[in-house]
């Protein structure tokens, strides 16, 4: 059985999203989580669903997955010595500025 990756939530980023997500979306955000904690995803790079990339133009090691590409809904995470930390939940109509959006948040992001 495979070992599944530790998923952090200091933040209280899967609450928020239990609030803030439309009904459409919740469960396509478990599945991202499920896909995100799978260590086999994370040792063949292999992320079909969540498209799971690194955050150009931070200082920071920012990682972003898509919880559904089509609407823009987007989760950040950081990867810290094999733990996974959850630091934001995007709504969709704010992805495209994603280094604003790390910038005004830069506290989550250390």
């Amino acid at each position: 059985m495979a070992q599944p990756k530790t998923l952090v939530d200091k933040h209280g980023i899967i609450n928020e999203a239990c609030k803030i997500l439309p009904n459409d979306y919740k469960i396509n955000f478990i599945e991202a989580l499920g896909e995100l904690e799978d260590n086999n995803n994370h040792k063949y790079k292999r992320f079909p669903k969540t498209r799971l990339y690194r955050v150009k133009g931070t200082k920071q090691i920012v990682y972003r997955a898509d919880i559904d590409k089509i609407s823009g809904w987007r989760i950040h995470l950081q990867h810290i010595d094999g733990i996974l930390y959850l630091r934001d939940i995007i709504e969709g109509q704010k992805y495209d500025d994603v280094v604003k959006v790390i910038k005004k948040k830069r506290i989550r992001y250390r």
